[in-house]
């Protein structure tokens, strides 16, 4: 089980928080009531959750912010990870710290040589896909995965992405990944496949008796056609997200399956040169 500290719904619901160099405060958005999450207090939770990776409380500034404002918001994250590092009790579970710094390499650089100094179990790149243009993050997941190489510690690169994002970023040190992106489109009708995308509202998928992908072996694929998703989810029939879900995740997995393959194999860059074609020409 991983789990993350809610410092992206920091980002994310800004305007249902506020924070200060004690913690965060939200407001529930159900019902009003307001709760203050503390760098110790996010330990304590993952902790009885027994989370065998927890993430640190961090603030994730939005892409638009200045270098002043990001730097100042990089000197917070890292002290509430001295806090959350002097919190931990329990050694068999991993705790990761998470390097900010937007954009700015230098920023970055100053991050990852605080973070390494109180010895992480691994290390999460956060502050990325929230904005910036591709080439930018990449440059930056580069740039993070160096300085933290000498550690030889997991590197996890948070909220990325789509499944080019996987390979491309492996290609630059990242071992671990997050993303929504698998479940949401699931849920919205799109589909991953070893042909490229496949969105199941479209109409000549109505008499289609394939499955949604003839080399996936996930329970959807086996199971179900094409025509008969395609009604249930013009039907707005609940289990279709659920099929959806599971077709998309097992993509997912058997996605970095084939990257892990590729790697001991010593043929990743070829796989590499394979998934570009794939995603980038849909071929």
């Amino acid at each position: 089980i991983l789990t993350d500290s809610g410092g992206f719904q920091i980002f994310s619901l800004s305007s249902l928080c506020s924070i200060s160099d004690d913690g965060v405060t939200f407001r529930n958005h159900l019902d009003g009531q307001k709760m203050f999450l503390t760098p110790e207090k996010v330990v304590a939770l993952q902790e009885d959750f027994a989370s065998d990776v927890q993430m640190v409380l961090d603030e994730c500034p939005p892409y638009s912010h200045d270098k002043m404002a990001i730097s100042r918001s990089l000197q917070r994250t890292i002290a509430w990870a001295r806090r959350a590092r002097s919190a931990k009790s329990n050694d068999q579970l991993a705790q990761f710290a998470i390097v900010q710094g937007g954009v700015f390499s230098d920023l970055r650089r100053e991050c990852c040589l605080r973070l390494q100094e109180l010895d992480f179990e691994g290390y999460a790149i956060g502050g990325l896909s929230v904005g910036e243009p591709v080439n930018e993050m990449r440059e930056i997941t580069e740039f993070c995965c160096q300085q933290l190489a000498n550690d030889h510690k997991p590197r996890y690169l948070m909220g990325v992405g789509t499944p080019l994002d996987l390979v491309e970023s492996v290609a630059l040190g990242v071992d671990m990944f997050d993303c929504v992106m698998p479940t949401r489109n699931a849920r919205n009708g799109t589909l991953f496949t070893s042909q490229g995308r496949l969105n199941i509202k479209g109409r000549k998928f109505a008499t289609s008796d394939q499955p949604l992908d003839e080399h996936c072996t996930c329970y959807t694929c086996r199971t179900t056609s094409r025509a008969f998703l395609r009604h249930l989810f013009k039907a707005k029939e609940l289990t279709v997200m659920r099929l959806l879900t599971i077709h998309n995740l097992h993509f997912y997995l058997t996605l970095m399956r084939q990257i892990r393959q590729a790697i001991v194999s010593q043929q990743f860059d070829t796989f590499l040169a394979q998934q570009r074609q794939l995603w980038l020409f849909g071929h």
